[in-house]
Parts: C-alpha cells; sequence; structure tokens
C-alpha cells in the first residue's frame, strides 16, 4: 500500500507565472462569508492525467499548460496578489499590483522499484485505499506569513511516460470551490482551444469569466463583517492581525478512499423512501440521497454523535432519519428570513476544528462537474480533494465514470475504514448498494 520511497518527486524548476496581457492593479474587500474563513488551512485539491510520452510533455504540453496559466490569470488576477491586514483596515485586503505573480513548481516523480514494473500513477490515480500522506508531495505549499499570505500556488508533476498531475492550493478566504472550478474551467478551455483563441477571443465565454463586483453588492444586515473580524483580532490578542493559517494535523496512517454511487443506486435509494413514507415533505435530490447514506455509514463506523438523534441514525431507519434532517436544512435555506439565524456565532463553532473537534461537513460538489476539467488530452483519470484529510469533511463529486453517478471520499483511520467500505458495500437498505 505504502510507497517506499519516502521523497519520490524531485523539484525540476520554480517558475513565477504573470498574467498575461499585463491587467491592471485592482484591492478586493473580503465579504463575511470570506472571512470566516481567514486562518483555516488552505483548500488543495489534485487531479491525475494520462500522458504516455515524457518526451512530448516536456516539448508541447507543459509549454502549453505555462501559457494558457498566464493567459488565465489575466482573468484572475487578483489569484497572483497577496491579502495582507493594514493597521488603519478594520479587516484584511485582497491587492493585487502589475507584476505580481504565482508560483508554478515542475517536478517530477520518481521511485526506487520502478524497476520491478510498479505503475505509482496507476496507482496514485486509482480507487484503491491509499494512506492520506501519499498525496502530499504532489501539492504545493502556499506562502503565508503573519503579515503576508499568497493566495494561489501550483505544481505539475510528471510520472515518467505515464502522466502527471497538477495539485493546488489556494487561500479560503479567497476562493471557494466554486471559484476554484470556474479558474480550472478556464484554464482548461484556454489550453484546449489555445490556437482559436488567438485568432478570435470571442470563443471565450462569458460564463467562463469571473465576476468581481458581486461582493460589492452582499448585504450586511447583522454586522457579520464586524462581529469576524473582531472575534479574529482577539484570538491570540488584542488586535491579533496574524494571517497565518493554522496547522491541523492528519491522523498518522490514516487512509484515503473513494466510493462511487451510480445513477441507478442513487435511484434506489430515492425509491426506498418513497415505499416506506410519504416522501412529499423531503428533498430527494442525488446529494441529499447520497449524502444522508453516506452519514449514516460513518456514523456507524465511527459510532459518533450527530446533530440529528444518534440513537435514531444508529437503528434501522438510520438513512430516513439522516433525509430527514438535510432535508430540513435545506428547505430552510428557501426562507430568507432565517438563513443567517445564528451566524453570530458561525466562526466559533468553525474554530472547534483546531481543538481537534469533528465536524460533519462536505467539500466539492456534483454541481462543479469537476471530471469535466480537459486541458486538451482528455479527461481526468482522478481528482481528489487533499484537505478532507485535516478537516475530516466527505467530498463529494461527479462521478469519473460520467452517467449521473456520484463520487464520495473520505479519510478515516485505517480500522474505521474497513467498517465504513463494509457498511457501504452491505447496505443499509438490507440490499446490497454494490455488487
Amino acid at each position: 500500500m505504502a510507497n517506499p520511497n519516502p521523497n519520490p518527486v524531485k523539484v525540476v524548476e520554480v517558475c513565477r507565472v504573470t498574467p498575461q496581457p499585463a491587467s491592471a492593479s485592482k484591492s478586493l474587500p473580503l465579504t463575511f462569508f470570506d472571512l470566516l474563513w481567514l486562518r483555516f488551512e488552505p483548500f488543495k485539491r489534485l487531479f491525475f492525467y494520462e500522458a504516455s510520452n515524457t518526451a512530448l510533455f516536456f516539448k508541447s504540453i507543459l509549454p502549453r499548460l505555462k501559457t494558457s496559466l498566464s493567459l488565465t490569470l489575466h482573468h484572475f488576477s487578483p489569484l497572483a496578489g497577496n491579502l495582507t491586514w493594514p493597521k488603519d483596515s478594520p479587516k484584511p485586503i485582497l491587492s493585487y499590483v502589475k507584476g505580481n505573480t504565482v508560483s508554478l513548481t515542475i517536478a517530477e516523480y520518481y521511485s526506487n522499484d520502478d524497476h520491478a514494473g510498479h505503475d505509482h500513477f496507476h496507482r496514485l490515480s486509482s480507487s484503491d485505499f491509499l494512506e492520506a500522506k501519499e498525496y502530499y508531495s504532489l501539492v504545493p505549499q502556499l506562502d503565508v506569513s503573519h503579515d503576508r499570505a499568497t493566495v494561489l500556488a501550483l505544481q505539475i508533476t510528471v510520472f515518467p511516460n505515464r502522466g502527471f498531475s497538477i495539485g493546488t492550493a489556494m487561500h479560503h478566504a479567497v476562493l471557494d470551490g466554486n471559484s476554484l472550478t470556474l479558474f480550472f474551467k478556464l484554464w482548461a478551455h484556454i489550453c484546449k482551444h489555445h490556437e482559436q483563441l488567438a485568432t478570435s477571443s470571442s470563443l471565450l465565454a462569458d460564463d467562463l469569466k469571473p465576476c468581481y463586483t458581486d461582493r460589492l453588492v452582499i448585504e450586511d444586515p447583522l454586522g457579520l463583517e464586524a462581529i469576524y473580524s473582531k472575534q479574529w483580532l482577539d484570538m491570540g490578542g488584542p488586535n491579533n492581525r496574524s494571517l497565518k493559517v493554522w496547522e491541523i494535523k492528519s491522523l498518522p496512517g490514516s487512509i484515503r478512499a473513494t466510493f462511487e454511487f451510480t445513477k441507478a443506486k442513487i435511484q434506489t435509494l430515492g425509491q426506498h423512501v418513497k415505499t416506506v413514507m410519504n416522501s412529499d415533505s423531503l428533498h430527494l435530490s442525488a446529494f441529499a440521497l447520497t449524502c444522508a447514506y453516506t452519514w449514516v455509514c460513518l456514523v456507524k463506523a465511527e459510532e459518533t454523535k450527530a446533530v440529528a438523534e444518534t440513537k435514531g441514525l444508529l437503528g434501522e431507519d438510520g438513512f430516513v432519519v439522516a433525509l430527514k434532517a438535510i432535508s430540513e436544512a435545506i428547505m430552510g435555506l428557501k426562507n430568507e428570513g432565517v438563513l443567517l439565524d445564528g451566524a453570530e456565532s458561525w466562526l466559533s463553532k468553525l474554530c472547534t476544528v483546531q481543538g481537534g473537534d469533528r465536524i460533519l461537513s462536505t467539500a466539492g460538489s456534483p454541481r462543479f462537474e469537476i471530471y469535466e476539467t480537459d486541458f486538451g488530452w482528455g479527461r481526468p483519470k482522478r481528482t481528489e480533494v487533499l484537505t478532507i484529510d485535516k478537516t475530516g469533511s466527505i467530498s463529494f463529486s461527479d462521478s469519473k465514470n460520467g452517467g449521473g453517478g456520484i463520487e464520495v471520499g473520505l479519510v478515516l483511520e485505517e480500522h474505521l475504514m474497513g467498517v465504513f467500505a463494509s457498511l457501504f458495500a452491505k447496505g443499509l437498505l438490507h440490499t446490497p448498494l454494490i455488487n
């Protein structure tokens, strides 16, 4: 399972990529949604792509990736900027000035046992159980200090004559999952259609371009910006303007695995609910159904306490109990009057993660269609959210196999992962979901 070479990645080059054409300097204020994540662990995602010719990779593929990245940063210039918290500012500011760059690391993956025929690219990009730490060397680190924080770093790692990976680390106070997906989709689009775009920029669809004015119209009726800013200042304060992110350690020997819900299996879950109860009041989306099922498997595996009544989740109808709780939460979002209920305490609740408490949360979304990120050499063979080994979140994405399926990713201690996998396969509905 584990790679016998403790340091298989060799750095070949570290590039500084500038937006081209050069963009005008700009400063963006952080909203209260952004401020929630100011000192949290950077979000990290990893893509794997097949490419069987290493010479061709360095001669053609890599130059195209670099050039298209520079062109993409023209539309996402703030990502080349820096986050600071000036003494005369009530909250942090994201600033970009001409000359700012994004760090791009180029590396190669080697292993002492390559001569034995081991295909590490296939191993790392498969759905088999892996030690979570095996991915760490494939993603970069953000340059973050108490006074300044970069917001995006990238790393391209080539696996000789097998393929390459693209790893990213991004500051969560500047980018959310949707924004990061938009960035990658635009980068991939420009890379794939570089020849056509060179003659006609009109081929760049508006829905691929970011809009920076949206944050200026976000209303803050509860004064959450001031509340969150003060809470950050008071942590280790008074007047603690540090931008240093927290380092949350993952459990030693933790295992990463991905599980798939096919469209047919999701429909089976929905039909089950309709046969056991009146489902008119339930939210039967694919996300709600798969989230409920995964939640109950996890609670049963860990025997943890949860927001919904623990006894109900552990019982025979645990799936329905979980689905009811998720449905109520989703339905509640439709009522604008309660959308921000309790928002004053959101930051303090999130901060319990630093203390080691587990918050059942999700990362990513099937709606992002992350497997459609094609740079011109095909869909990714695998994409992973690395951050879940620190946060304990459950990652969701569309399936690499397409067809309306959903992939769920988890990182657990090895013995717990075995229990979870068994529960997932056997099913909670008295019939297995996996043949």
